[in-house]
C-alpha cells in the first residue's frame, strides 16, 4: 500500500518516490588516538564544509577522554582554524540518572554554560567520566554554516557517562553569530586529550 497526498504519491511498496526527501552523504572519519583536537578543514584532507550542502551533521561515537571529569567542547572559525573568535550564544540542558539510586534523578538547566555571545569553546557535555566503560555518543547538526546573510545556528543531542557513574543526556542549541562562513569545526576536551573514538562528518543533501 502506498502513501498518496493530494494526489501525488509519496511512499510506494516502502520506498520513497523520486524528489522527496534527502539523502545523508559521507564526507570524512577523523579518529582520535591520544588527540589534542579533531578538526574539520574545508578543502584540507577531503574535507567538504562550503556551500555543496545547506546542512551538516557530525556524529561523535565513543569519545572517550584521557583525563576525568573532562568537558567535550567545539568551537568554529571562519580563516580556515587561524583564528576560533566567532561569537556564540546558546543554551544547554541536561537530564541524569544515577547508577546506584532512584534519587539521583533530574532536569537541569545549566546557565553556567551558556555563551551570551561569548567567543570560547562551546561545552557540549559535562565531566565525562574516563573510566574504561565511559564515553560520549551523539551528533550536532550545523545548518548553512557557508551562508554570508544569516547567523550560524546548531543543535546538538548527546549521551554519555559522567565520572559520578551518570548517565546524562545533554542538548545544546544555538547560533554562531557571524554573517561570514564557517569554514572550520574543531572538537576537543577542556583538559587532556581525546583518547579514542571517532568523528563522523556528513553532508544532508
Amino acid at each position: 500500500m502506498g502513501l498518496i497526498s493530494n494526489g501525488t504519491t509519496v511512499f510506494d511498496a516502502g520506498a520513497m518516490s523520486a524528489g522527496f526527501g534527502g539523502s545523508m552523504v559521507f564526507i570524512k572519519k577523523l579518529t582520535a588516538s591520544s588527540s589534542s583536537t579533531l578538526t574539520f578543514v574545508d578543502g584540507a584532507d577531503g574535507v567538504v564544509l562550503d556551500n555543496t550542502y545547506k546542512e551538516y551533521v557530525f556524529t561523535y561515537n565513543n569519545i572517550h577522554p584521557q583525563s576525568d571529569n573532562a568537558q567535550f567542547m567545539i568551537n568554529f572559525s571562519t580563516d580556515s582554524g587561524s583564528n576560533y573568535n566567532v561569537q556564540k550564544t546558546n543554551t544547554i540542558f541536561l537530564s541524569q540518572h544515577g547508577e546506584s539510586t532512584e534519587t539521583s534523578v533530574g532536569i537541569f538547566y545549566k546557565d553556567t554554560l551558556d555563551l551570551s555571545n561569548g567567543t570560547g569553546n562551546l561545552m557540549i557535555n559535562v565531566d565525562s567520566g574516563a573510566d574504561a566503560d565511559q564515553s560520549t555518543s551523539g551528533y550536532i547538526q550545523v545548518f548553512n554554516p557557508s551562508s554570508t546573510t544569516f547567523v550560524k545556528h546548531f543543535i546538538s543531542n548527546n549521551n554519555y557517562s559522567q565520572s559520578g557513574n551518570y548517565s546524562i543526556q545533554s542538548f545544546v542549541a544555538g547560533y554562531g553569530n557571524t554573517t561570514s562562513a564557517i569554514d572550520t569545526i574543531k572538537f576537543q576536551m577542556n583538559t587532556g586529550n581525546i583518547d579514542a573514538g571517532d568523528i563522523c562528518l556528513y553532508g544532508i543533501a
